[in-house]
């Protein structure tokens, strides 16, 4: 992603890489060695994107949009939108309401019931505590993404049907006690391939100029 993006020109084509990653837990550039409680034989990878800690690993989809954002006419708080925005409906398509959470960047669902469209209290509102509050709810979606010459990498993970135990190793994104989930354990069966297929398209149509 450094070379394509350090090599890229005015003319080059964007393109969204999507993969599935071996376990591994990789630290942004803001990450604490505190929040790595026992990472035990996963590796762990320094990277150049924002945030905290977080674990990828087989059954969650992973896609890295390389998009130039001078040309597609839009900012970066935009471009954060428009990615959660590509995950919200795919848990839509899938039957799970996605929420997002004032001051916490990912995607979000009710543990008591994920299919729920009431409205979070710890929405995204104007005169929002500054602090997360992430009671009764499970992150399902991380994101972190990098920004060079108007050119973004990293990207965004989505859960699908994995081992969540390696997040019980760290603070997940560095937030003490956050639940994490997938799709599995919310009661939805679905496949990688199909997640990604669906995830894909979302995020190629919202990410258009």
């Amino acid at each position: 992603m450094q070379d394509f993006t350090s090599t890229r020109t005015a003319d080059t084509p964007d393109e969204l890489w999507v993969c599935e990653h071996p376990p591994v837990f990789t630290q942004g550039l803001a990450g604490l060695a505190d929040h790595l409680l026992s990472p035990g034989d996963i590796p762990v990878v320094a990277t150049n994107r924002g945030g905290q800690v977080t674990f990828h690993g087989p059954g969650q989809v992973v896609a890295y949009p390389l998009i130039d954002l001078q040309r597609a006419g839009y900012f970066v708080k935009e471009y954060v939108y428009r990615i959660e925005e590509a995950v919200i409906r795919t848990l839509d398509h899938f039957g799970v309401t996605g929420h997002r959470v004032s001051g916490a960047p990912g995607i979000y669902v009710r543990l008591d019931d994920p299919h729920s469209h009431t409205m979070l209290a710890q929405r995204p509102q104007k005169d929002a505590p500054k602090d997360p509050d992430f009671a009764g709810l499970g992150k399902i979606a991380a994101l972190g993404i990098k920004v060079s010459r108007h050119c973004t990498y990293h990207g965004v993970a989505l859960n699908v049907a994995m081992d969540l135990s390696p997040y019980q190793r760290i603070n997940p994104c560095g937030y003490q006690g956050l639940q994490t989930v997938d799709l599995s354990t919310i009661g939805v069966s679905v496949s990688w391939q199909e997640a990604s297929d669906v995830l894909s398209h979302k995020l190629a149509t919202l990410l258009a100029p």
